[in-house]
């Protein structure tokens, strides 16, 4: 009974960041090299390992807080949108499904954390560190960006959304994220 309890415990425990990118890559590997692999299966999935809330408020960064609640839902529903149809389309038609990954380092710092990681695909390799975090130390990980050979996809983004809402505002820019999202939704590898 007792080692029942303790094996109970040890299962219900959430995974370590590495584990957990593993995981979400070797998932993600799963359903691209299977021959039914749209980009609703790959955004689906996504779902489970990426926070789209947390990516799109550091994304927006300190305007986020002058948001009312109904707009940073709407932001974020947005973003999220684009981002599924984006990167889902991406990984079905560049051959992500060959893509080798290695794993190196995890670094962990109370409720961050990051994964080093190293991605062949053909002759390319390129660094890819994957940034999570975590509510409580209780909670899952989760990713909320993805530094691409140097490239941070919050940085990117947040340079364009500040760059935007100095031109045209914040509805300016969400209007912009939903012609693009709309854009991405019906263009389907």
């Amino acid at each position: 009974m007792f080692a029942s309890i303790i094996t109970l415990v040890v299962c219900a425990a959430p995974v370590g960041p590495l584990a957990f990118v593993q995981s979400a890559d070797a998932e993600v590997q799963k359903i691209l090299q299977g021959k039914d692999a749209t980009t609703e299966k790959l955004a689906a999935r996504a779902d489970d390992f990426i926070d789209f809330v947390e990516l799109a408020h550091r994304a927006l960064g300190k305007q986020w807080d002058t948001l009312k609640k109904p707009q940073q839902d709407d932001f974020s529903a947005t973003m999220k949108g684009v981002l599924r149809a984006n990167y889902a389309q991406k990984a079905l038609g560049d051959g992500r499904s060959n893509a080798k990954i290695t794993y190196g380092d995890e670094k962990v710092e109370g409720n961050e954390a990051t994964v080093d990681t190293t991605m062949t695909v053909k002759d390319d390799t390129l660094p890819v560190v994957y940034k999570l975090y975590r509510a409580d130390p209780k909670s899952g990980w989760k990713i909320y960006d993805v530094i691409t050979d140097d490239v941070s996809l919050v940085t990117t983004y947040q340079d364009s959304f500040n760059k935007q809402i100095a031109q045209k505002g914040f509805d300016g820019l969400l209007k912009s994220l939903k012609a693009k999202r709309e854009q991405l939704e019906k263009k389907k590898p």
